[in-house]
């Protein structure tokens, strides 16, 4: 599958975005961009320094910012945060610039994922699972609004994952809705 234009996905953290977003562009040989690690390494600060030093609000302008300037690059694979769905512009952004993948997950196999990262801000709290439910509950309506595609990796290896997903691709791309 020769590619034309960016791959986006979306979802919750702990997902596979970063994951499965590796496999999909070494199986389609594409590049492949993480939002977040691109707002790190150009601010030369972690993410959590980031929230730390300007709050939710600035690390969103920041992530607004390196996503609009991915998406006006070469064609990629592209994993945003969690909350980049939260802006409308970048909801629009994505969905301009090529296909919006959204990468669902089982809150149980998330959990287990997520468990002790501390590199999550928004996951330091003293109830992790309530935190991911109110965050579902708050962009899930928006995941499923900005994406052409859902898609479920559920348990399968990351290859496999992305194996799979670039056929459902290739499907979509053969017959447009």
């Amino acid at each position: 599958m020769h590619v034309s234009h960016h791959i986006v996905l979306v979802g919750p953290m702990g997902a596979g975005k970063t994951t499965l977003g590796q496999a999909l562009a070494a199986r389609l040989g594409c590049a492949f961009v993480d939002v977040d690690a691109r707002i790190a390494a150009d601010h030369g600060q972690s993410i959590p320094a980031l929230f730390a030093a300007e709050g939710e609000a600035g690390f969103r302008r920041r992530e607004s910012d390196t996503l609009r300037a991915v998406l006006a690059g070469a064609p990629a694979v592209v994993a945003t945060g969690g909350g980049a769905v939260l802006d409308a512009g970048n909801r629009a952004a994505m969905r301009a610039a090529g296909t919006v993948v959204y990468l669902t997950v089982d809150p149980v196999i998330q959990l287990a994922r997520l468990r002790g990262d501390t590199g999550r801000p928004l996951l330091q709290t003293a109830d992790p699972a309530g935190t991911l439910a109110a965050l579902q509950a708050q962009r899930e309506p928006l995941y499923r609004d900005t994406a052409h595609l859902v898609f479920t990796p559920g348990t399968l290896a990351p290859d496999a994952a992305a194996r799979m997903l670039a056929d459902r691709l290739a499907s979509l791309e053969s017959h447009p809705a």
